[in-house]
């Protein structure tokens, strides 16, 4: 699997929730000229976090839409539970304990989970060594003190 698949990027959240975060990354990822898909398991958090996209900056905000709604397809940010690609993204976000499901069509892969959740905490472990074990190029990164992110390892 090394060289083969994607980048995937472990984020622990300790100092900031998921809505500061995942918009952040999203821009990000935007910025370099890449769609996105946002894997939720639980729709009304999805719903929640694309209603933040709309309002997480005053002079900005970050077109998305939802796998139910009218031209997924179309879409630069997609949320969604299933593990189509069908926005062709070539960025792929792990929320809420989402399966991880294929990941061959992504560049990268982000998984975020929460630092205060100890469920998400064994989740993220268990997910870390079984990719580690497959050969995955993964990273880990934390937040510090100053809210900047860090690679950790």
């Amino acid at each position: 699997m090394a060289g083969q698949g994607p980048q995937i990027w472990f984020y622990h959240l300790e100092r900031s929730g998921l809505e500061q975060v995942l918009p952040t990354l999203l821009d990000k990822v935007m910025q370099a000229g890449l769609r996105a898909q946002v894997r939720v398991a639980d729709t009304d958090l999805a719903r929640h976090l694309g209603e933040a996209l709309w309002t997480w900056r005053d002079d900005s905000f970050l077109a998305h839409g939802h796998s139910s709604d009218p031209h997924p397809g179309r879409q630069p940010i997609l949320f969604t539970s299933g593990a189509d690609n069908v926005n062709q993204a070539q960025a792929l976000f792990i929320v809420d304990g989402s399966d991880f499901g294929p990941t061959e069509d992504f560049q990268r892969c982000f998984i975020l989970f929460d630092g205060q959740d100890e469920a998400a905490l064994m989740q993220a472990r268990e997910r870390w060594k079984a990719l580690k074990a497959a050969g995955a190029d993964i990273s880990y990164w934390r937040q510090t003190l100053e809210g900047r992110w860090e690679k950790a390892g």
